[in-house]
């Protein structure tokens, strides 16, 4: 599991890059103000968790108690789909019902922190 979680951290962090390159380049003149700024969060968001995935990938390799931490790792993983993937679709193709979406992917980070925590704990 830790390979397939740094290995998705680092997939991630690149369709992170592109996307918000594409943003940058690609969306600047064809999305409104509003639309573009839905796009920068979710690059934002997109990026953090990330990082966290990177993170949790690297604590998987000293701690033997992983449970908690493949959980977060998972949480990660479905938020940035959930959270940033809406958000990803809603600014280029303005479909508002892919707006409840996004707390789910929020609430997959708040887990995925929460678990995070507890697995830290659990290990120390």
């Amino acid at each position: 599991m830790t390979k397939f979680f740094l290995i998705s951290s680092a997939l991630s962090g690149f369709l992170a890059v592109a996307l918000g390159a594409f943003g940058a380049h690609g969306l600047k003149t064809k999305l409104s103000s509003e639309m573009l700024s839905v796009y920068q969060t979710a690059v934002q968001y997109h990026f953090y968790h990330t990082f966290a995935l990177a993170l949790v990938g690297v604590l998987c390799l000293h701690f033997t108690n992983t449970a908690l931490l493949r959980i977060s790792a998972y949480g990660f993983i479905a938020g940035i789909v959930l959270f940033s993937g809406s958000l990803y679709l809603l600014s280029i193709t303005g479909m508002r019902w892919l707006g409840p979406i996004t707390p789910i992917g929020g609430l997959c980070f708040l887990v995925a922190w929460l678990t995070l925590a507890a697995g830290i704990g659990k290990n120390l």
